[in-house]
């Protein structure tokens, strides 16, 4: 496992190495690192791709050099530190927790290894997000991807996990099968069957693909720089168990045999293997001193008004805790409209007419908090419609889908389908087996308006049957079927679709494409550049 770290933050990308004393003398003999620096610095930047990146080079693979290169990396700044090497436990180790690892608000990520049940050190360092390591794959659920460990009941090759001899227990965990600091906190794909391809000029030249907790490690602190900058004088390990419903449980695999069982072997909840699970985005890697509660927020779909006109918007949200009291907050809000902080009621007379990005948060006594993002469109009066595009994140760059709810893995930046514009895409199907995905939002129409609903559609398909339609896409606003596409529709390109939605006007309607893949023989339905234009 590599001996590097890097920086990170979410602005313009950038490269810098240093030695662990900032300066330019590099180790000599480092030429069994080369595979394990490329694979650190690629995953990083494949994941966060306008990440900062600080490489520093240890003196040597001893603790006392690879701990000064964190300290020289924190020293330089660096909130975020990515850690791939680990060795056996030994008492000295709560000293080096002390001497290295203690950086209240610098997220520091270590690899659990890669030889199956066990623990090593630093992973087992109570200051640390330990990073175990999963198989992932495709599937036909709502996700679109299934995981289980890396590893097998045998033992051997695979994650690392278990119960530290020496490290005392961060008091974030509460697990009852070992009484010191138990490995891992969290995990990311690490089995190298499906590992990263890296490009390696100086010591295996040509490409080769890596894996192992290395590549997990990276993964995961990219996903805390993603998440924004660590609070200060608190410990960003401590994150995860705060926000627990946004992560993906892992509930399969092994990687040996044990006792208790779930400190090698995956289950509902904490396990050793994969910790709290994978990330789902980005929440379970914030601030907070949540106790695992999930706040969700109803997203009310785009709203439209008229100015000089009293509005209200009632929002609903809902806690995974009995008996606690939500906090609403607001961003974005039309001038003369303000929310209730108590009962999340959005109303006054809105002022000015133009578009507006809102997002709603709703936040409990535990700090759980959820969001959701809308547009509210301000009409100008007497029923007159002012030209707007009325629909939330049109073109996907977001990265994400909201306003849309869409199942997993449809806002896709991959190259395996080209985007119409810029880098991401709704990718609905493709998986060449059963398979529904599914893309909506609702959107309000301004009474009297004209509206016209367009977007972008390629359709590939590996069917070669021409007659029978087997894989098909279905556009519907409301109950009205809009139109319907198929793997007979393929075309070479994209293709833009136009519909008017005039008779919706005074009404929200969800707009939404349905596409169903049959068992065999993959249909990719790709969409980009939607609008819904009023005038």
């Amino acid at each position: 496992m590599p001996v590097r770290r890097w920086r990170s933050s979410t602005r313009r990308t950038s490269f810098k190495k240093v030695d662990q004393n900032g300066g330019t003398n590099y180790p000599t003999a480092d030429s069994g690192w080369a595979g394990e620096i490329s694979l650190d610095v690629d995953m990083v930047s494949a994941v966060c791709p306008q990440c900062h990146i600080l490489l520093v080079e240890a003196n040597t693979a001893s603790m006392d050099d690879l701990g000064a290169a964190v300290n020289r990396a924190v020293t330089m700044g660096a909130k975020y530190v990515s850690n791939s090497y680990g060795g056996s436990e030994d008492s000295t180790d709560p000293t080096s927790d002390a001497s290295y690892f203690n950086h209240p608000g610098v997220a520091i990520t270590v690899s659990s290894g890669d030889s199956g049940y066990g623990v090593e050190y630093p992973a087992a360092s109570q200051y640390v997000t330990s990073v175990g390591g999963t198989s992932l794959s495709r599937a036909s659920n709502a996700r679109g991807w299934s995981e289980s460990v890396w590893g097998t009941s045998s033992g051997g090759q695979g994650a690392g996990s278990g119960c530290s001899a020496y490290d005392p227990k961060p008091s974030w965990q509460h697990d009852t099968g070992c009484a010191k600091r138990t490995v891992a906190d969290v995990s990311a794909v690490a089995d190298p069957a499906t590992g990263l391809a890296v490009y390696d000029s100086y010591q295996a030249t040509g490409w080769n693909v890596y894996g192992g907790t290395s590549a997990s490690s990276p993964i995961i602190a990219s996903v805390y720089a993603l998440a924004g900058t660590p609070a200060a004088n608190t410990n960003p390990a401590s994150y995860p168990y705060a926000h627990t419903g946004s992560l993906n449980d892992v509930t399969s695999g092994a990687n040996g045999s044990c006792s208790p069982s779930y400190l090698c072997t995956a289950g509902a909840g904490y396990d050793g293997p994969t910790g709290l699970g994978t990330p789902n985005g980005t929440a379970a890697f914030t601030g907070g001193t949540s106790t695992g509660n999930t706040v969700s927020v109803t997203n009310p779909g785009n709203q439209s008004t008229q100015v000089n006109t009293a509005a209200s918007l009632q929002i609903q949200a809902t806690d995974s805790a009995s008996g606690q009291t939500l906090t609403y907050s607001a961003t974005g809000l039309p001038a003369g409209l303000s929310i209730n902080a108590s009962t999340g009621l959005i109303s006054g007379t809105p002022t000015t007419a133009g578009s507006s990005n809102v997002t709603v948060t709703a936040k409990d006594t535990t700090n759980a908090s959820g969001s959701t993002s809308f547009t509210w469109n301000v009409t100008t009066a007497g029923g007159g419609c002012t030209a707007t595009q009325l629909l939330g994140n049109p073109g996907f760059e977001t990265g994400s889908a909201a306003p849309w709810s869409a199942t997993a893995g449809v806002i896709d930046n991959s190259s395996g389908e080209a985007a119409h514009s810029g880098s991401w895409k709704a990718w609905l199907d493709g998986y060449g087996f059963s398979h529904t995905d599914s893309l909506s939002q609702a959107v309000s129409i301004p009474a009297g308006c004209h509206a016209t609903l367009t977007y972008y559609l390629h359709i590939d398909t590996k069917e070669t049957t021409g007659s029978t339609a087997y894989d098909k896409l279905t556009v519907t606003a409301g109950s009205t079927t809009l139109a319907s596409y198929s793997n007979l529709d393929k075309n070479t390109g994209f293709a833009q679709k136009s519909f008017d939605l005039s008779s919706f006007a005074g009404q929200t309607v969800t707009l939404k494409f349905n596409g169903v893949e049959d068992s065999s023989l993959a249909t990719s339905f790709v969409v980009d550049d939607t609008a819904v234009n009023v005038s």
